[in-house]
């Protein structure tokens, strides 16, 4: 099936010809269509901007709680060694490095068009920031992968050969990584696609 149409598809990238293959297969191909709906779908939660305002610095200063009494501190202190380790094993026991990805979570395709590329992976909070091989569509300069991401807000990149990390072009939002660079960030939430 030719796949890389969707994508293409979606990206405008199509000359006339290919665009009269599209309609066909999309006609013919019920699985076709479904994956079609599926991925402009997507595209359009992508598209949606997923920032919410924040209230302004006054507001913030306004709203600030009073400290608690004063026993409160005396009986809190010597438990709060203790919960702050239990949190730091806690931590340590669901992100440690090596753990696969969980199998919960929703269906997620990546595409990036890399016509120069001979190898591509992608790499983010989803892998365990170990990077997972995508594969080639053809000739056409597509990578493709589909992975299980869990739910909630994840940054990632692709890494280009061996060592070039670049944010996902299709992403709008993004931040600024540790190392001078930028991650994509989404948002995978539990709905239907």
């Amino acid at each position: 099936m030719k796949d890389y149409l969707i994508s293409q598809y979606i990206d405008n990238e199509l000359d006339l010809d290919e665009k009269i293959t599209f309609v066909e297969t999309v006609h013919e191909d019920r699985w076709f269509t479904d994956e079609t709906v599926t991925l402009l779908k997507q595209e359009k939660r992508l598209r949606t901007d997923p920032a919410l305002p924040l209230p302004a610095l006054p507001q913030l200063i306004r709203e600030r709680r009073t400290p608690p009494p004063d026993w409160f501190a005396f009986w809190f202190k010597p438990f709060a060694g203790f919960a702050a380790g239990a949190v730091a094993v806690i931590l340590f026991a669901l992100f440690r490095p090596g753990v696969p990805p969980s199998p919960q979570g929703e269906q997620h395709r990546f595409v990036v068009y890399l016509p120069e590329s001979s190898q591509a992976r992608i790499i983010g909070t989803f892998t365990n920031w170990q990077p997972v091989s995508m594969e080639q569509v053809g000739s056409s300069g597509y990578w493709t992968l589909t992975l299980r991401v869990p739910e909630g807000e994840h940054r990632y990149s692709y890494m280009i050969e061996e060592d070039r990390l670049v944010a996902d072009p299709t992403v709008m939002t993004r931040e600024q990584d540790d190392f001078g660079g930028e991650n994509s960030v989404i948002e995978v939430r539990g709905l239907a696609i």
